[in-house]
């Protein structure tokens, strides 16, 4: 998955933009709610949605596999954010504990174990009462059932992304056991369940 995503930002750089997805801002406005200061972004990126939080005074860490993408985030957004090279697989990378953890387009990226296991990883670096909010692709993207079948709701399309498209009984199965308070739709460039879990 380096590879993938070296490959692609190296050749389209910011290529979502500058804008904040909806989901970041909808977790920006939660988090404020909810009195949260310090949080986790794995898979931040070049630091698009990681702003919305740093604006408003958030401490804000990162995780991310692509040195382009760590590069272009320093180059767009300033030194100052924490942002540790590697893959989620090896979280944690220190014993800190967020109070709030955000985590976006990543999950339904990832195969079922590694779904697993960055669930578990999130929820033992959230602070006691902290919140995690994760995005994940809904079975309703027109680009469910297409491409390469691989398992039950996972597919591998664009020339080798493979997804897994979750609905409700997804959802429940893998967060229910990790204080799985909220599940709300939210339409972007996909369909996504934006889904709460507290500590």
């Amino acid at each position: 998955m380096t590879e993938f995503w070296e490959e692609a930002f190296r050749d389209k750089q910011t290529m979502w933009g500058f804008e904040p997805s909806q989901s970041a801002i909808l977790t920006k406005d939660f988090f404020v709610e909810k009195g949260i200061k310090k949080i986790l972004i794995p898979g931040i990126g070049y630091g698009r949605n990681a702003q919305v939080f740093i604006e408003i005074g958030m401490e804000v860490t990162g995780i991310e596999i692509s040195k382009t993408a760590i590069a272009l985030a320093r180059k767009h957004y300033g030194t100052d954010m924490v942002i540790h090279h590697g893959s989620v697989a090896d979280i944690p990378f220190y014993k800190n504990q967020y109070a709030g953890i955000f985590c976006y387009a990543l999950i339904h990226l990832l195969d079922r174990d590694e779904r697993a296991k960055l669930i578990d990883d999130c929820y033992n670096q959230l602070a006691e009462n902290g919140y995690m909010v994760f995005t994940a692709i809904t079975k309703k993207a027109r680009t469910y059932g297409q491409g390469k079948q691989i398992s039950k709701d996972r597919f591998e399309l664009f020339g080798g992304v493979k997804m897994f498209f979750y609905d409700n009984q997804s959802v429940e199965k893998e967060f229910g056991k990790y204080g799985l308070v909220e599940v709300t739709e939210v339409n972007e460039n996909y369909p996504f369940y934006l889904i709460k879990c507290r500590k």
